[in-house]
């Protein structure tokens, strides 16, 4: 078998088996995670803030990720409004909704594995007027709308899961309070 045609159905397995461990661990009750979840807010705010200044002289690029964000963090509000919180003795807990954050990321997995298998079959040329095979996705005006869209409901919806388990002042003093004497 050839392997061009062998090498691009084995990345987009490998992908599917990837989003599939990720989605699977995402649905039912979950364990706030602090720190990971500002890592992953300041790594795609970063991703973000980097791809825009590439792209700030392409106003329809640019255009292109700030709608993606704007819809992004609509669907980030959506899905906070349907996740349950709980904050218990044992930690703090949410159960996403099922699906919001699924579409999201198949959303996006799914453009850029059409984006990739354009490139790989010639339909669209690697490199675009000589930039390299990343100007190519750059310059994909859905593609950065739908990578906007994945960067603002991430960042949103962590930012507001955060937020809404954050212990109240009230909670904390007496938690404090309590620690030395026990």
């Amino acid at each position: 078998m050839d392997p061009r045609l062998f090498l691009p159905y084995l990345v987009v397995a490998l992908i599917v088996w990837r989003l599939y461990r990720r989605m699977r661990r995402s649905f039912g009750r979950q364990r706030v995670q602090d720190g990971f979840m500002w890592f992953r807010v300041g790594i795609l705010t970063l991703a973000a803030v980097f791809l825009g200044v590439l792209i700030v002289h392409d106003a329809a690029a640019l255009g292109a990720l700030l709608a993606g964000i704007a819809c992004g963090a609509v669907l980030g509000l959506f899905g906070l409004r349907y996740t349950k919180f709980e904050v218990t003795p044992a930690g703090r807990f949410y159960t996403p909704h099922t699906y919001i954050g699924l579409v999201v990321a198949a959303l996006f997995v799914g453009r850029v594995l059409y984006r990739f298998l354009e490139i790989y079959n010639g339909l669209i040329p690697a490199t675009t007027a000589g930039r390299g095979l990343a100007a190519s996705f750059q310059h994909s005006p859905v593609t950065l709308a739908v990578f906007g869209a994945l960067v603002g409901y991430y960042v949103l919806y962590y930012v507001g899961v955060l937020q809404r388990t954050r212990p109240s002042a009230s909670v904390r003093s007496a938690g404090e309070a309590r620690a030395p004497g026990q």
